[in-house]
């Protein structure tokens, strides 16, 4: 079974894909582990950077669609050029902006979120994440509060149609709760 040395291994080799660095997109449903799988990713690839979805303003009733333009625009399009991304970090809870973030363009940039994986993206590498949905609902409620249970079924739905529009094609498979690989 492969391990995340080994992805890390398998990510080295690849050719660069957005500037000069690599883009591994870390795509998944909520809830599935995402995060968690791209802080170990970043660290078997010696500290990559971390951009994630949660750091864009998603609302919860307009689903995975409406935050890609953001890092496009903030992120993507300046380590195409080779320059450093810089973007303010969207804080969700408060529905405001917060501290500035900047991405250099290193070798390896992890970006991790609901539809990152999608064509449009210069990924080097797709890796999808998932758990059964019981599992990735109990994440996602522990995590933003009960009081979003009525949100849950609302971005649910959309990712379930956002995912049958836009199936990922994924390079590599990732057991959320084991975090073991597969490809």
């Amino acid at each position: 079974m492969p391990t995340i040395a080994d992805l890390a291994a398998r990510i080295a080799l690849l050719e660069p894909s957005c500037g000069p660095s690599r883009l591994v997109a870390v795509d998944g449903p909520g809830g599935s582990g995402k995060t968690t799988f791209a802080g170990l990713l970043s660290g078997a690839l010696d500290g990559a950077p971390v951009v994630h979805s949660d750091d864009f303003p998603i609302p919860w009733d307009q689903g995975p669609e409406s935050w890609f333009s953001h890092l496009t625009r903030d992120v993507l399009e300046p380590l195409r050029r080779g320059s450093k991304a810089s973007f303010r970090r969207y804080d969700w809870r408060t529905g405001t902006y917060a501290e500035r973030l900047e991405v250099p363009p290193a070798p390896v940039i992890v970006v991790e979120g609901v539809s990152v994986a999608r064509k449009e993206c210069p990924a080097a590498l797709r890796v999808w994440v998932e758990v059964p949905r019981e599992v990735r609902r109990a994440r996602v409620l522990a995590r933003d509060g009960a009081e979003h249970a009525g949100d849950w079924i609302t971005w649910t739905a959309a990712e379930d149609a956002w995912f049958a529009r836009e199936p990922v094609a994924a390079d590599a498979r990732v057991d959320g709760t084991t975090f073991e690989v597969t490809w």
